[in-house]
């Protein structure tokens, strides 16, 4: 993998000079009737992003319309735009600096269509829209997030070189020479009104989980170590070479764990650990996790020192702020105090002049994605899907099976009955009776989740089973059910809840996590410990994603490249019409000492 022109880490930016002025206060008057020279003091501020996902506007594409939800959060860069200069305008502009922590090029119909429809690798292609908005806002440094590489590295390198900022990962290595395939890190150069610069490094750092999730992409190509092995490696070399306040982009979320079990190499969340044990760092800007960080303060082990860590919440819902601020002591700038706190986007209106700039861009995706591409004979939705089977989740699962036996059709497993999972990752999707158009049918996957084919024993299935079960909150017989109450237990997303196609089985919620799949039964008769079967699943279930057990370690007998949500699309528009009457059954059900729940 050759380095691009932006990894040579002898780079420096330069942000301008700084007009700020200083702070500082006599001290009392000594003997001699002599007063001491004030002490030189600057301060800035770091703005930072994470988790866009390919939102610019306050517009969801899968609904049509304007963003809401229950918290009345806005989203966007247009957002993000607006209170970005309302900062500036209030720091001065040369006294800050603005980044981001990844996940920007994957999660709206926005950023798919110019990653697939109208690619930005094709010959002459478009300049992404993220790429145009972030340049526009003045963005000075992104890390790379797990989700850059969906779409393959072609498209994460053609982003890459329409960015007017570096992407950093300094633990995204090439996988022949162990070198950094991307420029490591950042250096910016502030002025202060002191004669002296202060130097800021920022060093960018990415998921492991990358060399798992979009193996068929990295695999041979890249490699990624932990994130702390690699902090250590650069902060003191950042230090080194002057840096006089070091700050982290983690695409990592603080709470040092991983939700993929044993499948990833190291640790998945591990910004909290970076802090505690890397010595020599001022501030983490978090992602990866998707929850809202003020701030959060870990002291270092080395130095006793406190690391402040924020997160703000994903799509541009928020923008944290790092307050510095410094003093000159001993020939140097040292950080005496540093601050941090989000800004919440639904404060402000949308920036005109990013909405302006990619208002073209906006109008061809809304025109793409209200395409007609069938009809269907009855309304489906996802409502009830976490708590009951529901046809519109028998959709995903007809389309991953039928997908799944003509790809296996001729073959030495073509025999074997084809089961498939699916997650409810909506709670608002809903395909209407009547026109059924792209965006409908996209809003059933907003993941960019491929297809597998992977061979599963009962044996296996059922211990699969009573792992999703645990998503449900334990409940006695005749207790009353709240379903605002029912779900996701432990912290259990509804996109690591499988229903599975092809088995009957009923989940005991009165029995306690691991005990609670009964009746389980192919075909009207006892599942088979010993029988094997074919599961549909997608490459983030396969890859460990949920850490289900087994599936991540079964044979994999068939993978695809394209996008489930576009394998929907095809079958929609091949079949021409969507009759739930021909595939939707009551497959499973919750109960409670053989009562049913619902």
């Amino acid at each position: 993998m050759p380095l691009n022109r932006r990894t040579f880490l002898e780079s420096s930016v330069a942000v301008g000079a700084g007009a700020a002025l200083a702070t500082g206060v006599a001290a009392p008057a000594e003997a001699h009737g002599r007063r001491p020279k004030p002490a030189k003091r600057y301060s800035f501020t770091v703005m930072g992003t994470t988790d866009l996902h390919g939102n610019v506007f306050n517009w969801d594409y899968f609904t049509d319309k304007e963003f809401d939800d229950k918290a009345h959060n806005d989203i966007g860069l247009a957002k993000i735009s607006t209170l970005v200069d309302q900062v500036r305008e209030e720091k001065g502009r040369r006294n800050t600096l603005l980044i981001d922590a990844g996940d920007t090029i994957q999660g709206t119909q926005l950023s798919y269509y110019y990653a697939k429809v109208d690619p930005i690798t094709a010959r002459r292609g478009p300049v992404h829209p993220m790429a145009q908005a972030m340049n526009a806002i003045g963005y000075d440094a992104a890390a790379l997030g797990n989700h850059e590489f969906n779409y393959g590295i072609p498209v994460l390198r053609k982003f890459e070189e329409q960015c007017d900022f570096p992407l950093l990962g300094a633990n995204a290595l090439d996988a022949k020479t162990l070198r950094p395939a991307f420029a490591p890190y950042s250096m910016h150069r502030l002025r202060t009104p002191h004669g002296k610069d202060v130097k800021v490094a920022v060093l960018g750092l990415t998921n492991p989980g990358i060399a798992i999730w979009d193996k068929a992409n990295v695999q041979g190509k890249m490699v990624f170590p932990g994130l702390e092995e690699q902090a250590a490696k650069w902060v003191p070399k950042l230090r080194s070479m002057g840096a006089d306040v070091v700050v982290v982009s983690a695409h990592s979320g603080s709470s040092g764990t991983s939700s993929y079990g044993d499948q990833l190499p190291h640790i998945e969340n591990a910004a909290g650990l970076v802090a505690e044990q890397v010595p020599g760092i001022d501030a983490i800007l978090v992602g990866h996790a998707h929850t809202e960080i003020p701030e959060y303060r870990v002291k270092n082990k080395e130095t006793g020192k406190d690391v402040v860590l924020s997160e703000p919440l994903k799509w541009g819902q928020r923008l944290t702020t790092f307050d510095f601020d410094l003093v000159w002591e001993k020939g140097r700038w040292v950080v005496e105090k540093v601050g941090a706190q989000v800004l919440n986007s639904n404060t402000v209106a949308e920036d005109p002049q990013i909405t302006g700039l990619l208002a073209d861009e906006h109008e061809k995706v809304v025109a793409y994605v209200n395409q007609v591409i069938g009809t269907s004979t009855a309304a489906m939705t996802t409502a009830d899907a976490p708590w009951k089977d529901e046809p519109i989740i028998d959709l995903i699962n007809v389309v991953q099976a039928e997908t799944v036996k003509a790809a296996l059709a001729g073959g030495a497993h073509a025999a074997l009955p084809v089961l498939s999972q699916a997650s409810c990752f909506s709670r608002t999707a809903r395909i209407p009776a009547g026109a059924v158009s792209i965006k409908d049918a996209a809003g059933l996957y907003p993941f960019e989740n491929t297809l597998e084919a992977r061979l599963m024993t009962g044996a296996q299935l059922k211990e699969y089973l009573e792992y999703s079960a645990k998503y449900y909150v334990q409940t006695a017989a005749g207790a009353p059910v709240d379903t605002a109450l029912l779900t996701n237990a432990g912290g259990t997303p509804d996109y690591n809840y499988d229903a599975v196609s092809g088995l009957t089985y009923e989940i005991d919620i009165a029995k306690p996590a691991g005990s609670r799949i009964v009746n389980l039964s192919f075909e009207g008769k006892p599942l088979d410990p010993a029988a094997q079967f074919v599961l549909a699943v997608n490459n983030y279930r396969a890859s460990g994603g949920g850490a289900f057990p087994h599936v991540a370690n079964a044979q994999q007998l068939w993978a695809n490249s394209d996008e489930i949500r576009n394998t929907i699309i095809q079958w929609v528009k091949a079949k021409g019409t969507v009759d739930p009457g021909l595939f939707a059954s009551v497959d499973w059900k919750l109960t409670r000492d053989g009562v049913p729940v619902f």
